[in-house]
């Protein structure tokens, strides 16, 4: 009898792989063939690699997710106690886990990876994978210190099993999350031995070239976020070299790349996707630096990728580059004085937000922020104001609470609201700034500077900005560069030093004609008309009123477009979910895709 039932279970399993793996295949006929195999009592080995197999194919084809997890809780359970099965048990641990995660179960997906972790010593593969899942399950969460010292586990462990690709992989990672973490202090030890271990990597080149481009993406983000932009140059022209490499038709499959040892089948992310972040990291250097048509080539580029991936294979990650891209373009637009445009693609964010309720929690904040610049730009005010309070109270970013205050001040200078501008000096004060960006900290000069003016402390405010220029060249920062010129300018022709006024308003323009800068061209034609006409020169004085005329209709035109559009109203979206917005946003395939 027990033979005949061994028989009859291996043919409908035999039968349930023919009908998945025909051509086209016939799912629904394979579900019921595996099914079946439950009525002839298989051996606990078959019932859990049955389970395990069926939960994998109901969420691959299906949408019938409880029964899904309802079988890999069973292969999970059953395989547990099952010595010598390590496939089945981890996997059944692992897309358990990932589906716990999907349904926002973090607390029944942990304790399972932990028992995983535990049984998965004596295996490379899977002991690896599963200290990877659950650091990143915990990174999510943001508890960057237990996820840290995971990571580390994994570093120790992968160099005793001789995983010594796996092993730069674990200490990469742990550097990625002090990064994010802000840890700065710890990123550069970490990042050193990285550096030296991939630098002096003996073994295959393509595995040494792959982490060669994941460390050097932490490297440019390290700079990035120092707001380095000068000194970040030699390692992002590496980086880019490196992606060519890589990209190249000869490069072998990911797979390939990871090798043959068993404990280094991972990698990072798969090239295409490398390739993208690359761009990434490319427009946030352009957009830092204040290099606007740039950003935007590489932006459009990096979409159009993105676009073409998420045909073949939409992963959640596309979603995050693809929104990074519109949050760093949209600054870009604000500074060109394409406000319309600038719209029109932070409502793709909040469409792209509003699908994934994950990416709305992770860049809320950044949304609030951008809608306070596209407000600012508007002359609306008060909306600025709500829009930046709102990003500082969903905020834990040093860097973003930073940036949000300093426009708060501007809109407190603007609106000569002294009494609230003063509440805030103490968080954008330059010597004491929480931020370590460089680039912040000129720019909070900056501010400085401009109350300054405000308040008619001429030599004060010179001191201030003459602060702001040499932060500003050390690292190449050209939009503050411009500003502070146009500045001085300002104040030079306020003291009635017209000679000294041109020399600082000059360059200012010639620089804001190159990010471009609209409204820094703006101001700049203003003072040059009042120079030429106190230099007696009316033919210049004519040019500069003209130029001043074109940036003026130019802006107005786009004022008033911007003001006609329903995605207008989102600047008054501070809490809950977006508001129904009427109508539709200007194409924008011209510039996206």
């Amino acid at each position: 009898m027990a033979s005949s039932q061994d028989a009859w279970y291996l043919s409908l399993l035999g039968l349930a792989e023919n009908f998945r793996t025909s051509s086209p295949p016939n799912i629904k006929l394979c579900i019921q063939c595996l099914q079946a195999v439950f009525n002839f009592k298989p051996p606990p080995r078959v019932e859990a690699r049955t389970h395990l197999q069926l939960g994998n194919i109901l969420l691959t084809h299906t949408k019938n997710i409880d029964l899904a997890r309802t079988h890999l809780e069973q292969a999970w359970l059953l395989s547990q106690v099952i010595n010598a099965f390590d496939d089945v048990k981890f996997e059944a641990a692992s897309v358990l886990a990932e589906l716990y995660e999907q349904q926002a179960q973090s607390s029944l997906s942990k304790p399972i990876l932990r028992k995983a972790i535990e049984l998965s010593q004596h295996s490379v593969y899977w002991h690896c994978r599963l200290i990877f899942q659950l650091a990143q399950i915990h990174a999510s969460e943001r508890d960057y210190e237990l996820a840290s010292s995971l990571l580390g586990v994994g570093v120790d462990y992968a160099h005793i099993s001789n995983a010594a690709y796996t092993r730069v992989l674990f200490l990469l990672s742990r550097g990625m999350l002090l990064l994010i973490d802000k840890k700065f202090q710890e990123v550069h030890p970490l990042l050193n031995q990285a550096g030296h271990l991939v630098d002096g990597w003996q073994g295959n080149q393509f595995q040494k070239e792959y982490l060669k481009v994941f460390f050097l993406v932490l490297q440019v983000c390290h700079y990035l976020m120092a707001g380095q932009v000068k000194s970040v140059k030699p390692c992002l022209k590496q980086l880019q070299q490196s992606i060519q490499t890589i990209m190249q038709p000869t490069w072998p499959s990911d797979e390939s790349v990871s090798g043959p040892n068993v404990g280094d089948m991972f990698i990072w992310m798969p090239k295409e996707h490398l390739y993208v972040l690359v761009y990434l990291v490319t427009v946030m250097h352009s957009m830092q630096a204040g290099y606007m048509d740039k950003a935007q080539k590489y932006t459009d580029k990096a979409l159009m990728q993105i676009e073409k991936l998420k045909i073949v294979d939409n992963r959640p990650i596309l979603s995050v580059f693809q929104l990074m891209l519109l949050e760093h373009i949209i600054m870009c637009r604000l500074v060109m004085g394409n406000k319309s445009l600038a719209l029109s693609e932070i409502s793709q964010a909040c469409g792209l937000c509003q699908q994934q309720p994950r990416l709305l929690l992770a860049h809320r904040p950044q949304l609030h922020t951008l809608l306070g610049l596209y407000a600012m730009s508007m002359n609306c005010m008060e909306a600025a104001e709500a829009q930046f309070t709102a990003a500082l109270r969903t905020s834990q970013e040093r860097e973003l609470w930073t940036f949000a205050n300093l426009n708060l001040a501007i809109v407190y200078l603007r609106a000569k609201r002294e009494q609230e501008f003063s509440a805030l000096l103490e968080r954008i004060n330059p010597e004491t700034l929480p931020s370590h960006s460089h680039s912040l900290r000129a720019a909070a000069y900056y501010v400085q500077g401009l109350q300054s003016f405000f308040q008619a402390r001429y030599n004060e405010a010179k001191r201030y900005l003459r602060e702001t220029l040499k932060m500003a060249n050390a690292e190449d920062l050209n939009r503050l560069t411009s500003c502070s010129l146009v500045l001085l300018g300002h104040i030079f022709l306020s003291l009635g030093n017209s000679r000294e006024s041109m020399n600082m308003v000059t360059p200012a323009m010639q620089l804001a004609s190159k990010i471009p800068d609209v409204h820094v061209q703006l101001w700049a034609s203003a003072i040059l008309k009042d120079l030429y006409r106190m230099c007696g020169d009316p033919v210049r004085e004519n040019e500069a009123f003209q130029m001043h005329c074109n940036f003026s209709q130019m802006l107005l035109k786009d004022h008033f477009q911007a003001s006609q559009m329903a995605e207008h109203n989102l600047i008054q979206w501070t809490e809950g979910s977006f508001p129904m917005l009427v109508g539709n946003p200007p194409s924008t395939s011209d510039t996206l895709l």
